[in-house]
C-alpha cells in the first residue's frame, strides 16, 4: 500500500489579492469596516483563499509576494512591468491587511527583496517536488513554466471555484509544447502585460510553431538558414531583446528563500481566525471557516 504524499499549497498572494479587488470593485463593492478601513481585495481574497483549501485538501500552504516593483528584472530593463499603473488607493492598505489574515491562520508570508513573488514560489517548489506533492495556486500563466514531475499549477478562471489544473502528463495536450518551453515561447514573443517585446514582428502562433518545430531558441538560432526569410530578418534585427526577454522570462528557482513545512502546516487557531474575520467586519467568513 503506498502512502498519500503531503500537498504543499504555494498561494500567489499578489495574484488572488489584485483578482479580488478588481472582482469586487467592478461592481461597486467597496466594502469598508465601520472606522473606513478597505477591505473588498482582502474579503475577494479569503473567499479564493477558502474556496481552494476546501478543493484541494493542502497539508501545508505558503503564501508568496512581491516585495515592491523593482527586482533585478528592472535592472536588467528599465522599461520591465513599466505599463502597469500604481495600485488604486482603496488597494494600497489591504496588502498588509491581506498578510495579517494569512497570519492569523499561522500560515507563513514568504517574500525577497529585488526577486518576485514567482521567483520564490519557483524556487520553494523545487526545494518541495522531491518528497512532496507541489501546487501553485495563481493566475498568471507564466508560472506553467514550473509545471514538473511533482509540481502542479491551478491557473483561476472567472468566478469563485473555477480551476484550470496544469500538469507534467497531460501539458504538451493543452499547450502544444513542454512546460519549460515556455521560456523559450515568451523570449521570442515577448509579454506585453511584463512589457518585453521579445522579438518584434513575431507573435504567438509563429513563435508557438518555432518552438514545436525546432524546440528551443538555440536549435532556430542554429537553423536560422532554414527560416523563411522574414522570420530570419526579425531574429536577426531582434538578437539582443531575444536573448534579454528570455532572462526576464525565466522564474529563478535558487534564490534565498527557505520555510520549513513544520511552519507551514495547514492548521489554524480557530479563535484566532474568528477574532481577526470580526475585527475586519466579514461575518459571512467565519462560517467557512471550520
Amino acid at each position: 500500500m503506498t502512502t498519500k504524499r503531503d500537498t504543499v499549497m504555494l498561494v500567489d498572494g499578489m495574484a488572488l489579492l489584485f483578482r479580488g479587488f478588481f472582482a469586487t470593485a467592478f461592481r461597486g463593492n467597496f466594502m469598508e469596516t465601520s472606522n473606513g478601513i478597505p477591505t473588498n481585495g482582502v474579503y475577494q481574497f479569503m473567499r479564493y483563499f477558502l474556496d481552494a483549501t476546501d478543493k484541494f485538501s493542502p497539508t501545508h500552504v505558503i503564501c508568496c509576494w512581491d516585495m515592491g516593483s523593482k527586482t533585478f528584472r528592472t535592472d536588467l530593463y528599465e522599461p520591465y512591468k513599466a505599463n502597469r499603473s500604481a495600485p488604486p488607493e482603496k488597494l494600497v492598505p489591504q496588502f498588509d491587511l491581506a498578510k495579517e489574515v494569512v497570519e492569523a491562520f499561522d500560515i507563513p508570508n514568504i517574500g525577497l527583496e529585488n526577486f518576485e513573488a514567482d521567483d520564490c514560489m519557483g524556487t520553494l517548489a523545487r526545494q518541495y517536488a522531491e518528497d512532496h506533492d507541489v501546487l501553485i495556486l495563481t493566475g498568471d500563466q507564466d508560472i506553467l513554466q514550473l509545471v514538473d514531475d511533482g509540481i502542479r499549477v491551478a491557473i483561476m478562471r472567472k468566478g469563485i471555484g473555477n480551476y484550470e489544473i496544469f500538469e507534467q502528463q497531460t501539458f504538451v495536450e493543452q499547450k502544444g509544447i513542454r512546460p519549460e518551453q515556455i521560456v523559450d515561447l515568451k523570449g521570442l514573443m515577448g509579454d506585453t502585460s511584463d512589457n518585453y517585446p521579445g522579438v518584434r514582428g513575431i507573435g504567438e502562433k509563429t513563435a508557438l510553431k518555432l518552438i514545436q518545430d525546432y524546440e528551443s531558441i538555440d536549435q532556430v538560432l542554429e537553423h536560422m538558414d532554414k527560416l523563411p526569410k522574414g522570420v530570419q530578418k526579425k531574429v536577426q534585427e531582434n538578437m539582443e531583446m531575444l536573448h534579454l526577454s528570455r532572462q526576464l522570462a525565466e522564474i529563478k528557482c535558487d534564490v534565498s528563500v527557505g520555510c520549513t513545512l513544520e511552519d507551514a502546516l495547514w492548521q489554524y487557531d480557530k479563535n484566532a481566525v474568528e477574532e481577526k474575520f470580526a475585527e475586519l467586519e466579514f461575518g459571512n467568513l467565519i462560517k467557512l471557516v471550520n
